[in-house]
């Protein structure tokens, strides 16, 4: 009877399969399509790894099922003709379609570009499949111009992600640049220029509106409007659009930046366009620059934006819409199932929807609104202001952010970056990772909160789902796991040394058990680093004050003319100790230039925590009398601990922006978390006690002189980074320096100098994840010349 039941479910399964497994990969394909268009643009505007783990997921699916659908109607064609064979193989040309992917995504990865060639050969077996489907299946003469339509609407959209793998792809992009290099000095005078004559267009239209509300009034022949001289009545009215306008003609210059091109520019003083803007047009400005970078690199906007690619686009457009008026009219559709009908109108219109959903995107992108022209005196109802309109959506939002201090009755009001997911142009946030917070096993927390109405309605349903608990028994698990990992990697270590044998046997078997033991590491590491990322990095909401802060450090350095360029944009923190510090920093400047870049990112790190956890109640009181510093020292705290926590999630998790070596950054660390966790060990501190933990190890480590020489091995980080504390503790309460403004500072240059040494393809990367501050400060520092 078991054997019988056994037989019946085998054979309903092979039965089921047998009918719907063309169907069900035909409408699997259609589905991925249609997530990665929506989710696809969404990715460079988010860090959630749930949201670019389904990007991830689909785009490497997509292919998979569409090759895999051609290839079952290949094998279904060879059978005895059926029922609804003809539209079976109607159908292949459609799985051509969908093997040309959505505008929103041609690459998930930088290095998907590189692999041009084969999507090119996998183009011409795909289609010689199709191709040998059509002859050798399709019976039904009505079917036939209809194929033929799809197949060419295919063949249009596979060529254009092929083609536009092959113009983002490092040799053709860098050939491209060296084709034609962009005139540094002829698009900077456009830059000026074009500022110019707009400045003369808004002041002709302004001094018309005065003498219209004036009442009649003629402007003698002889004057100059441009050297009128009056109070513009408003800002321009298509400030929004002359802004993506600069931005592309910026884009032109720094796109080189991506494959590592170097480039002069002019030596006259038209750089002083951009010394000019405040921090938050820079910040606007930028944005839109990088959005140009990705949506060159990522998605098919080189190859759209030309005629050819509108007319080839709208030639594939036209073929599904007549295909889909012949199926409707001129096919006759007794003989198929009412099922496979249903499936072709879903292709049909599914494909329909996916063009003109893309269309829109098209329409509403920046590389449109760059083409429009602007009108001298434009009224209000005009292509160029309703566009300006929508573009002011796509700018920075801000909302005030109060932060509590321990240092003041009043908050601290901050103003945070609140643009709503769809027009962001990255993804608005800052990752931080802090080494002590994740030795003792803490839980995340922010300085910046910042609770959207969203937010709270998603967990007021999780609170009555009672999905929370499960997240938190979840979490719970998952931390349980990493410790289980971590101690199973101890204890095989400890194995490993205490297991000491004589003889070559018993050296046989140290070097077995070592060699085992690295094994076993290098399998969990990733798991480790996976758990490690979803458990202890927090997004820091990006603040308008970070940014200003940002802005002016770098201004200042380049402004300074005492010293050379590559002096500048080589200095890792020394630069501003010498120049913003009238005081001996002797003993600071070795943290910087004795130690390597990753191991003082983690003395400084540490030395921040330090000073950041056990401060006085009241923060800076030494100069608090001062009244440069008055009121602003809570706020340079909190930009020292942004940044250094940020730095530390860099050099954890993105270790190729701030070390040439990949590696050697990741064991110091892991040695540096030996050591903190054993120590915490010793003194039986928990989660959570980050205060405690900071007074413990100032205690501990301030005087070295009593540590035994063993001991003082093993905790170099530790003993440098609390005398480099003590330093900057001294510094301020002898000699009235506020110390978090000197280390503020500090940090910008920090990241200034991970931001610059990083590779140009690193940067690119980083805009496909949702970007980040680096990629601010990258071509920030590219503007004003210190790149």
């Amino acid at each position: 009877m078991v054997r019988y039941f056994s037989l019946a479910v085998l054979f309903g399964v092979k039965k089921l399969w047998g009918e719907w497994n063309i169907r069900g990969a035909i409408l699997f394909s259609l589905w991925l399509q249609i997530v990665l268009i929506f989710l696809a643009p969404i990715r460079k505007s988010t860090r959630k790894k749930f949201v670019i783990s389904l990007v991830r997921f689909a785009y490497l699916l997509a292919d998979i099922a569409a090759k895999f659908a051609v290839g079952l109607i290949s094998n279904n064609s060879d059978l005895k003709p059926k029922e609804g064979i003809d539209l079976l193989a109607f159908w292949a040309p459609f799985l051509l379609l969908h093997l040309g992917g959505p505008d929103t995504i041609t690459a998930f990865a930088l290095e998907d570009n590189q692999l041009w060639r084969r999507h090119l050969l996998g183009f011409r077996f795909q289609a010689t499949t199709i191709v040998y489907v059509f002859f050798q299946s399709l019976r039904n003469k009505n079917l036939w111009i209809p194929t033929i339509l799809i197949f060419t609407a295919g063949i249009i959209k596979y060529v254009e992600r092929t083609r536009a793998l092959f113009l983002a792809s490092t040799d053709k992009f860098r050939d491209s640049m060296l084709n034609s290099t962009p005139n540094c000095s002829t698009l900077m005078k456009d830059l000026v220029y074009g500022k110019a004559a707009r400045r003369k267009r808004r002041q002709t239209y302004d001094l018309c509106r005065t003498a219209v509300a004036q009442g009649p009034f003629t402007l003698p022949e002889n004057v100059d409007v441009a050297q009128a001289s009056f109070t513009p009545l408003e800002k321009d009215p298509l400030e929004h659009l002359l802004l993506v306008k600069d931005a592309y003609q910026y884009f032109q210059i720094f796109k080189g930046l991506v494959v590592d091109l170097n480039f002069s520019f002019p030596k006259s003083d038209e750089r002083r366009d951009f010394f000019d803007k405040t921090a938050e047009d820079a910040l606007k400005l930028i944005e839109i620059e990088l959005n140009f970078m990705y949506e060159t690199l990522y998605i098919k906007m080189e190859v759209l934006r030309s005629i050819a690619g509108y007319v080839f686009r709208f030639t594939a457009f036209g073929s599904v819409l007549a295909t889909l008026g012949l199926f409707c009219f001129q096919v006759n559709k007794d003989e198929f199932h009412k099922v496979d009908i249903g499936i072709t109108y879903s292709l049909l219109l599914g494909a329909i929807a996916l063009d003109v959903i893309a269309f829109f995107m098209l329409i509403f992108s920046d590389w449109t609104f760059v083409s429009i022209d602007i009108p001298k005196f434009p009224h209000r109802w005009s292509l160029a202001a309703v566009f300006n309109s929508f573009l002011a959506l796509k700018m920075p939002w801000w909302q005030p952010c109060k932060c509590k201090t321990k240092s003041q009755e009043k908050d601290v009001q901050h103003h945070v970056l609140v643009t709503p997911l769809v027009f962001r142009r990255w993804s608005g946030s800052i990752p931080t990772h802090n080494l002590i917070r994740y030795c003792l096993k803490s839980s995340i927390t922010r300085i910046h909160k910042f609770p959207s109405l969203w937010g709270i309605m998603f967990e007021k349903i999780l609170c009555l789902l009672g999905i929370n608990e499960v997240t938190k028994k979840v979490s719970d698990y998952m931390i349980m796991i990493k410790r289980k990992i971590s101690q199973s990697n101890t204890s095989l270590a400890e194995r490993a040394k205490s297991f000491k044998c004589n003889g070559s046997l018993g050296s046989w078997i140290n070097k077995v058990t070592g060699f085992f033991g690295h094994i076993f590491r290098l399998i969990t590491m990733p798991i480790k680093n996976i758990v490690d990322e979803m458990m202890y990095v927090s997004l820091e909401p990006f603040t308008k004050e970070l940014w200003e802060f940002i802005f002016e450090e770098v201004k200042r350095k380049s402004e300074n003319t005492s010293e050379t360029k590559k002096g500048k944009y080589s200095a890792r923190g020394d630069w501003v100790l010498e120049h913003k510090s009238e005081l001996d920093v002797s003993e600071l400047l070795k943290y910087v230039r004795d130690v390597e870049y990753d191991e003082s990112i983690l003395l400084w790190h540490v030395a921040t925590d330090l000073c950041y956890y056990t401060d006085n109640e009241k923060v800076n009181e030494a100069s608090s009398s001062n009244n440069v510093y008055m009121g602003k020292a809570p706020t340079y705290r909190q930009f020292s601990k942004i940044l250094s926590d940020y730095m530390l999630y860099l050099l954890v998790f993105h270790p190729t922006t701030v070390s040439s070596v990949v590696g050697i950054e990741k064991l110091r660390f892991r040695d540096t978390c030996a050591e903190v966790e054993t120590f915490f060990k010793e003194k039986y501190l928990r989660p959570n006690q980050d205060k405690e933990a900071c007074e413990q190890i100032i205690f501990e480590y301030t005087d070295a002189g009593s540590v035994g020489p063993e001991r003082k091995k093993s905790m170099t980080v530790l003993l440098e980074a609390t005398k480099l504390a003590t330093e900057l503790k001294r510094m301020e309460n002898e000699e009235g320096k506020d110390k978090w403004e000197l280390l503020s500072s500090v940090w910008v240059e920090l990241v200034s100098y991970a931001a610059i040494t990083c590779s140009g393809s690193t940067h690119a990367q980083r805009l496909s994840n949702g970007g980040g501050l680096i990629n601010l400060v990258w071509l920030l520092m590219a503007h004003f010349r210190l790149g």
